[in-house]
């Protein structure tokens, strides 16, 4: 018998994209043997790896068949399927990161778990200057549009909380920016009375699974006379880049963000 200082894990399933990007930005993307059905970044990954789980559920079967020593998760949403790997004598690991410095926690963590402290310390050091840099300019605006986003339609769920984050360092104001606080979906549900009488100038649309219906959401009643249906400022933003908490958001996310909002309120 011999013991010996981990490395960390070498065989992890991530059953989100976010800790896929991650690692693949950290350079371990080779420790991964199983990924989410909604893994778009890197590419590569859905080239080289299994598809596992899609984000609620996940196969039980084909995870254990993988010999993980290590299951990444994200969210209260993946309760149950985090208990049935447990069940399943499975390490289970479910981060919960909110908020855009919980995200940047989140990267150093997994980097001191794959023993890359120093480099994901790096990475998240240039994110940290890049947020700056861009909430400095943000302070500047003499114009912040009023911003409301939608992640889902039935029921009507506003911005979680990086996200309002991201509208505001972007240069916007988010109309329901206290209700992006709440932790659980039903907390951030708003109601068509509310958009209408909060009255955005730019709206942000990302329908976590499902294409955004611009048509559908202009024609909902009192829509029509919003500012941001009036000036035609309603845009769809792809949900790889926004609602995965992760380096997609903090990059092509708020660069979205940024770019729709300066072109349209200069």
């Amino acid at each position: 018998m011999s013991f010996a200082i981990s490395r960390g894990p070498r065989r992890i399933v991530c059953l989100t994209e976010e800790p896929t990007e991650i690692l693949y930005l950290l350079g371990e993307g080779h420790r991964i043997v199983g990924i989410s059905a909604y893994t778009v970044r890197p590419p590569d990954a859905r080239h080289d790896k299994p598809v596992v789980s899609a984000f609620i559920g996940g196969s039980v079967k084909k995870i254990s068949a993988l010999a993980p020593d290590l299951v990444l998760g994200f969210s209260d949403i993946q309760a149950d399927l985090a208990k049935q790997l447990i069940q399943a004598n499975l390490p289970v690991l479910i981060f919960n990161q909110r908020s855009v410095q919980e995200i940047l926690d989140v990267i150093v963590d997994l980097g001191r778990l794959v023993d890359c402290k120093a480099r994901a310390e790096a990475l998240v050091d240039g994110y940290v200057r890049r947020l700056d840099v861009m909430a400095a300019a943000a302070a500047l605006r003499t114009v912040k549009p009023r911003v409301y986003f939608e992640e889902w339609d039935d029921p009507m769920i506003t911005a979680i909380q990086w996200v309002s984050e991201l509208i505001e360092i972007a240069g916007g104001q988010n109309v329901f920016g206290a209700r992006s606080l709440g932790k659980l979906a039903k907390e951030r549900f708003v109601s068509a009375e509310e958009v209408v009488r909060a009255d955005p100038e730019l709206v942000f649309a990302a329908w976590c699974g499902k294409a955004f219906d611009r048509a559908a959401f202009e024609a909902r009643p009192g829509f029509a006379g919003l500012t941001a249906v009036r000036r035609g400022c309603v845009h769809e933003v792809p949900a790889e880049i926004i609602l995965q908490p992760g380096p997609a958001c903090l990059t092509d996310g708020l660069d979205f963000l940024s770019a729709r909002i300066t072109a349209e309120f200069p």
